[in-house]
């Protein structure tokens, strides 16, 4: 379905990204992985799609620095003949507990906005050129903490709430060649959450589908919406099992 299509994924090395990667390339797209600091993940991913007969190309950028991320797209672009699939998957948190204010320190503000909101948005700037081209899909990994105002941090919800908000706005901005779209996990079992298992499964045991969810439902989702969501932009489609109805 994908067969001649370029996907870039950041932090495409580990959880969500990296099961992102492999089913894009099962799909037949060439995949480019983006990686900060998970270079053994990133290699061992580059492995995995390259045994499914995919090429996959690595990336080491800094999504937080508008000059790499820029340098990294143009690359990106130029060894593939360009660029399809956008999919912002790199972020990060700090757990702190919500009626902790003290805890939420300044810096974890600062480091979490530069990359789930700041990153995004640099590699959708850098990158809309190529995608405007081949009339090409964004697909940014929110989260419903930006619904819910709950999560790992108040500094991590509001991030994705900001997050949702940039994916509203480009979708205007860059309509009607390029489609916009969030994609909202609940609870995924990823080493984000290592030490939490507890919370998790409790948390996942509410409801409806009584699980968490695993990198490759995520993936699934992804693909479903650039291959077959052709009419659909703007939007931050919740995948959560149920769990923010």
């Amino acid at each position: 379905m994908l067969q001649g299509k370029t996907a870039l994924i950041t932090g495409g090395g580990t959880g969500i990204g990296r099961a992102t990667a492999l089913r894009l390339a099962r799909a037949g797209a060439a995949v480019a992985v983006n990686y900060a600091h998970s270079a053994r993940e990133a290699e061992e991913t580059r492995r995995e799609i390259e045994e499914l007969g995919a090429v996959c190309r690595l990336y080491r950028a800094d999504v937080t620095d508008d000059g790499a991320v820029r340098a990294m797209m143009a690359q990106a672009a130029a060894d593939a003949g360009g660029l399809d699939i956008l999919v912002n998957n790199a972020g990060r948190t700090h757990f702190v507990e919500h009626a902790d204010l003290e805890g939420m320190k300044p810096e974890y503000w600062d480091e979490v906005f530069a990359l789930n909101v700041k990153g995004t948005f640099f590699c959708c700037r850098a990158a809309a050129e190529a995608l405007r081209r081949s009339r090409g899909v964004i697909i940014n990994i929110t989260s419903i903490a930006g619904l819910t105002g709950l999560g790992s941090s108040l500094a991590y919800a509001a991030s994705k709430a900001a997050e949702i908000s940039v994916t509203k706005s480009l979708a205007r901005v860059l309509a009607p060649e390029v489609r916009v779209i969030g994609l909202a996990p609940g609870i995924v079992t990823t080493r984000w959450v290592a030490g939490h298992e507890d919370h998790i499964e409790a948390l996942a045991g509410g409801t409806p589908l009584g699980r968490p969810a695993k990198p490759e439902d995520i993936a699934e989702a992804a693909y479903g919406i650039i291959a077959h969501g052709g009419f659909i932009t703007g939007q931050n489609i919740v995948v959560d099992g149920g769990a923010f109805i």
